[in-house]
């Protein structure tokens, strides 16, 4: 099997030719992991131009789709955060990775 095909195989399809097709479907960590092997084949630079559009294109909207469910994440901490006057518990701050 060519690199060519196995590019094919990375980035899933409708029979159109969406490249963007089931994302709406896939769990954030599997979204994110997709994303992140697209990015490795287009900073790898090894894919034809076509090819390359193509998981762009889905990169970009896996991209949108994690975006989306990283936001709903988000709302739902918001309001395990409110108490039941509406008023926030403990305040609401960024989120810190490191502590």
């Amino acid at each position: 099997m060519t690199k060519a095909q196995d590019d094919r195989k990375a980035a899933p399809q409708d029979p159109a030719g969406n490249p963007a097709a089931d994302v709406a479907a896939l769990p954030f960590e599997k979204a994110l992991a997709e994303l992140e092997e697209i990015v490795r084949q287009l900073e790898q630079g090894n894919v034809p131009l076509e090819d390359s559009i193509r998981i762009y294109e889905r990169g970009e909207a896996l991209k949108t789709h994690c975006d989306r469910l990283l936001k709903q994440a988000e709302a739902r901490i918001e309001k395990i955060n409110l108490s039941a006057s509406g008023e926030t518990a403990s305040g609401t701050s960024a989120f810190d990775p490191d502590g």
